[in-house]
């Protein structure tokens, strides 16, 4: 036996283009749980991510600028059973990156999901991505989610890294997340472990979408299986 669950991640640029519009784009997913990445950091950032929430029919899980600008949001139709935050290894003169992950469930079928935004150095990237298995592998679920902005297109060093890790693309080959008008990279994704499969798994577009921020918005529509 399987519940579905709804996964959206997306990259929503500190939400300097139009917060009303990430909003509706939000809402229109019917999420079950929210993975952003470029989550607002500096002034009133917690006000800001939890105004997001609000908006969007969601709470605030965790994340922000303690996690270097990724966080989760969650619907109240879902349960949060503990949160797993962590920073990644600073390099000079590059961005903080973290993660932001929590384990939730909905009827019985228990996920660990996280946030990840990979940063511009590829080096720094396949590093990042050791450190994010290290990390996600010390929470023991045996079904989990890694959603993100991988800044690289598949089959990249940071991606067969991941993919080594337990980590599988859940539709090789859909549809470019980058930019939101004209895409033409795919560096936007939800890969999964364990048994989780993927009933949906769509590039969200349309005239919204290209106003609200400069990446397109990911939804996977997932079946978890229910623990025995």
């Amino acid at each position: 036996m399987s519940v579905e669950l709804r996964v959206l991640t997306y990259n929503v640029r500190s939400l300097r283009d139009d917060l009303t519009a990430v909003a509706d784009v939000v809402r229109s997913a019917d999420p079950d749980v929210v993975c952003l990445q470029e989550a607002p950091r500096f002034w009133r950032w917690r006000s800001r991510i939890a105004e997001l929430a609000r908006r969007s029919g969601l709470l605030y899980v965790t994340g922000g600028r303690t996690t270097g600008g990724v966080a989760l949001l969650a619907h109240l139709r879902v349960d949060v059973h503990e949160t797993r935050d962590g920073l990644l290894s600073k390099h000079a003169r590059l961005h903080q990156r973290g993660v932001a992950a929590a384990v939730v469930s909905r009827s019985g079928a228990r996920l660990l999901v996280a946030s990840v935004h990979l940063g511009l150095d590829a080096n720094e990237r396949t590093g990042h991505a050791a450190e994010i298995l290290d990390l996600l592998g010390g929470v023991g679920a045996p079904n989990a989610v890694l959603a993100g902005d991988l800044n690289e297109p598949p089959g990249s060093p940071a991606w067969q890294a991941l993919e080594r890790g337990g980590f599988r693309d859940l539709r090789p080959g859909s549809g470019s997340t980058f930019p939101a008008v004209g895409p033409r990279k795919r560096i936007d994704a939800v890969l999964a472990s364990g048994d989780v499969t993927v009933s949906e798994y769509r590039v969200m577009d349309g005239p919204v979408v290209e106003r609200a921020s400069d990446h397109r918005p990911l939804l996977a529509v997932l079946r978890v299986p229910v623990a025995d």
